[in-house]
């Protein structure tokens, strides 16, 4: 596998589009795609950083006559990308798109499901104004990635239909919950996260004027 290939092969497995992976290098996204393409070969600095990046070494990049196959921020060697834009669908097809609910799985548990292709997506939680619950997605009937979350309603302004609204924008950059910052109104919702889709953690929070009346941790990643 040539140099080009190969950076395009481990951009992708690991999640980020070229704008995401150029903001990270502080290069252009045109200077990606020079990569990419074939124009251009990265600068020693760039193959340092791509290294750490996505766990291979430099001359695993660089030489033509290795595969490049294993990745560390893929260890279950899935098209990142892939999962993603599909995480992505389900979430807005199920709860914050108003689906309906599938058959509980346990006693009392509110359980939602949406299938596309080979994916499987399964949303399952406890509770109401205290919950717990957790995502995850099958490919071919496969476990490749799975998010547990827990939160609590602290205010009676909560507002299901906002946290609702916020969720279905969720960014492909931040595929969890939603965007780092929402506002409407008097509502306000903030997210941060840490770590990449293989292995994170993260917590949210909505306010009402300046008073928090929700809050949620979430953490997971890939699986094998």
């Amino acid at each position: 596998m040539i140099l080009q290939e190969k950076l395009q092969l481990l951009r992708k497995k690991s999640g980020y589009s070229q704008e995401q992976l150029a903001d990270k290098l502080c290069v252009s996204r045109q200077t990606v795609g020079k990569w990419e393409s074939g124009q251009a070969i990265p600068e020693l600095y760039s193959l340092i950083e791509m290294s750490g990046l996505y766990g291979v070494s430099i001359d695993r990049i660089v030489k033509d006559d290795d595969e490049c196959n294993i990745s560390l921020h893929n260890p279950a060697d899935i098209d990142i990308e892939e999962a993603i834009k599909f995480l992505i669908h389900a979430k807005q097809k199920t709860y914050s798109g108003y689906g309906a609910e599938t058959d509980s799985s346990r006693v009392a548990s509110h359980d939602l499901k949406y299938e596309e292709g080979n994916h499987l997506y399964y949303d399952t939680y406890l509770g109401g104004q205290n919950f717990s619950g957790e995502e995850a997605i099958w490919l071919n009937a496969n476990p490749i990635w799975c998010m547990n979350y827990s939160g609590r309603v602290l205010g009676e302004t909560f507002n299901g239909d906002f946290l609702k609204e916020v969720l279905n924008h969720v960014p492909y950059e931040m595929p969890y919950r939603g965007p780092a910052i929402y506002q409407k109104g008097d509502y306000n919702y903030h997210c941060n996260v840490e770590g990449e889709f293989v292995w994170y953690h993260g917590y949210e929070e909505i306010f009402y004027l300046d008073k928090k009346i929700y809050e949620c941790y979430f953490h997971g990643g890939v699986v094998k």
